[in-house]
C-alpha cells in the first residue's frame, strides 16, 4: 500500500432524527445484534500476544471498514463517544506495526471524524449513529441524551491534529495532521455552536446552600456507562467540563464566551464539581438514589477519559482521587478474586429492561478492560504529579492481568464477567474490542518503561 493518502472528498450525507428515525434505528440495531448472535465466526485460535495484536489490528483497521468501531456486536453502528473513552491512542507510533498499518489507521480515522462532524453540522448530536443505506444515517439516543458525544468528536479531531507531533517515521502522520487542520477550519463554526448550546443547557442545582451547574440535574444524560439511568452523575458532568476545556484548547470557542453562559470561569466550574461530588472525601458516582456505604457510592468510571477531567495539578484534587482509588482497591466486591481486574461497581445498579434480558451486569458486576486501563493510567498520572510510586505496582498488576485475559480468551475483550470468565450473554456471544487494543499497549509502555511489543518496520 502506498504511504501517500488520498482523503475522500466531501460527499453529501443525510442525517435524520426523531421518533420515526429512532424506531427504524432500533429495528436495524436489533437485526445487527441478531446477525452477530447467529452468524459470528468461531473465535480466532491464536494465543501469543503479538499474533493476537496483529490479527486485531488487521481486523480493526481493515481497508474494507467504513468507520472506526470498537468491534462486534457494535460494528454496525457508530458511537462518537468512543474516540474519547475507548481508543484515544490509535495513532501512538509504538502501537503501529508498519507503514501500511499507519495508512489504514489514518484513513479510517479521517473518514470517521469527518462523518461525525457532518452530523454536528446537521444538528444531530446523539449517542449513536446508525447507517440506513445510500448515505443516510439515523441519529438516536439510547436511554438519554449524550453528555460525551461532542467530547468524543473533539478527541478524534485532537488525535488527528497532534499526529505530526509524535516521533514517527510514517508519512501518514503528517498527512493526518494536515487533514485535521482542514477539518477544524471547515467545521469549527459548527462545533462552536454545539459547544455553546451544551453550555446553555446546564441546569442549576442547590446543595448545602450553594448553587452548582449540572448537565443532568433533572434528567439523566448518557455517558460511557449510560444505561444506569441516573441523574446527577459525576462522569457525565466531568465529560461536559472536559468538552469545554478541549474546545478552548483547540481554539473553537473562547473561554470568555463560556464564562458568560456559565457565570464562572472553567477553573471555578471544575472546583464546584469536585466540591459537590467529593463532599464526603471521595468522588461519589451519583447524587441520585439512596445513601449507602462509601464503597457502594463509587464506580470505576470516575477515572474519566485520557487527558480529561483529572490533571492532578492540585493537592486537594490528588487527595480526592487517592481516597476514591483506595476505596476501590480495598473493597473485595470491586475485584475479580485473585486478580487486579476491577469491576464497574460493587453493587449492581439499576438496569433498563433490555439489559436485564440481553446483557445482565453490563454496567455493574462486570469488568471493562478499557476502564481498567484508564484506571491504571490515572494511577500513573497521580504518581507522576505527586512524585511517588504509590500506585505503580497496582497499575502494572492491572495491565498484566489484562494481558493474561487477552491471551486466554483469544483477543482483547470488551467485557469480562465478575467470575473472570469471557463475558457471554444471549446478545454478547463473544464480544471483542479490537480497536481498544492500542490504548492498552500505550499505557503498558508507560507503566513498565518498555514496550510490550516491538516492530521491525
Amino acid at each position: 500500500m502506498n504511504s501517500d493518502i488520498s482523503f475522500s472528498s466531501h460527499r453529501e450525507n443525510r442525517f435524520y432524527q426523531g421518533a420515526a428515525a429512532t424506531f427504524v434505528a432500533n429495528a436495524l440495531q436489533a437485526v445487527n445484534f441478531l446477525g452477530d448472535r447467529f452468524t459470528r465466526k468461531s473465535p480466532h485460535s491464536l494465543s501469543a500476544i503479538e499474533d493476537l495484536y496483529r490479527h486485531s489490528m488487521d481486523s480493526a483497521f481493515s481497508v474494507t471498514e467504513a468507520f472506526l468501531v470498537t468491534g462486534a456486536p457494535h460494528a454496525s453502528a457508530y458511537y462518537p463517544r468512543d474516540f474519547a473513552w475507548f481508543y484515544p491512542d490509535v495513532l501512538d507510533p509504538e502501537t503501529i506495526m508498519d507503514g501500511q498499518d499507519a495508512v489504514r489507521r489514518v484513513h479510517l480515522l479521517e473518514k470517521s471524524v469527518r462523518l461525525l462532524l457532518e452530523a454536528v453540522r446537521a444538528d444531530v448530536v446523539t449517542t449513536t449513529i446508525v447507517p440506513a443505506g445510500r448515505r443516510r444515517y439515523l441519529g438516536v439516543n439510547y436511554f438519554s441524551r449524550p453528555s460525551d458525544t461532542l467530547l468524543g468528536i473533539l478527541a478524534g479531531l485532537q488525535q488527528m491534529l497532534s499526529a505530526e507531533e509524535r516521533v514517527s517515521s510514517h508519512l501518514a502522520m503528517s498527512q493526518c495532521a494536515h487533514a485535521g487542520r482542514l477539518l477544524l477550519a471547515e467545521y469549527g463554526v459548527d462545533l462552536k455552536r454545539a459547544i455553546l448550546r451544551l453550555a446553555s443547557e446546564l441546569e442549576p442545582f442547590e446543595d448545602g446552600g450553594n448553587r452548582y451547574l449540572l448537565c443532568d440535574a433533572r434528567a439523566p444524560r448518557s455517558a460511557a456507562t449510560d444505561t444506569r439511568a441516573e441523574r446527577r452523575r459525576f462522569v457525565t458532568n466531568a465529560c461536559v467540563y472536559t468538552t469545554f476545556v478541549w474546545g478552548v484548547q483547540l481554539g473553537i470557542v473562547d473561554e470568555n464566551e463560556l464564562k458568560r453562559l456559565l457565570g464562572r470561569d472553567l477553573a471555578q466550574y471544575k472546583q464546584d464539581l469536585l466540591r459537590l461530588f467529593g463532599k464526603d472525601g471521595y468522588i461519589a458516582h451519583s447524587l441520585d438514589g439512596p445513601a449507602g456505604s462509601p464503597v457502594s457510592s463509587v464506580a470505576l468510571d470516575f477515572v474519566s477519559v485520557h487527558r480529561g477531567f483529572w490533571d492532578m495539578n492540585d493537592a486537594s484534587e490528588r487527595a480526592l482521587f487517592a481516597a476514591t482509588t483506595d476505596l476501590v482497591i480495598a473493597e473485595p466486591r470491586f475485584r475479580i478474586p485473585s486478580t487486579f481486574h476491577f469491576l464497574v461497581s460493587a453493587d449492581n445498579p439499576r438496569n433498563k429492561m433490555i439489559h436485564k434480558i440481553a446483557a445482565p451486569a453490563y454496567q455493574g458486576r462486570s469488568s471493562w478492560p478499557t476502564f481498567n486501563v484508564e484506571f491504571a493510567d490515572r494511577m500513573l498520572d497521580y504518581d507522576e504529579a505527586s512524585g511517588s510510586d504509590t500506585y505503580r505496582a497496582c497499575a502494572q498488576g492491572i495491565l498484566k492481568d489484562i494481558r493474561t485475559a487477552t491471551e486466554v480468551h483469544g483477543g482483547y475483550q470488551e467485557l469480562i464477567s465478575e467470575h473472570g470468565l469471557k463475558y457471554r450473554t444471549w446478545a454478547y456471544k463473544g464480544a471483542v474490542a479490537h480497536s481498544w487494543f492500542p490504548r492498552f499497549l500505550s499505557v503498558w509502555r508507560r507503566a513498565y518503561g518498555t514496550p510490550l511489543l516491538q516492530w521491525n518496520d
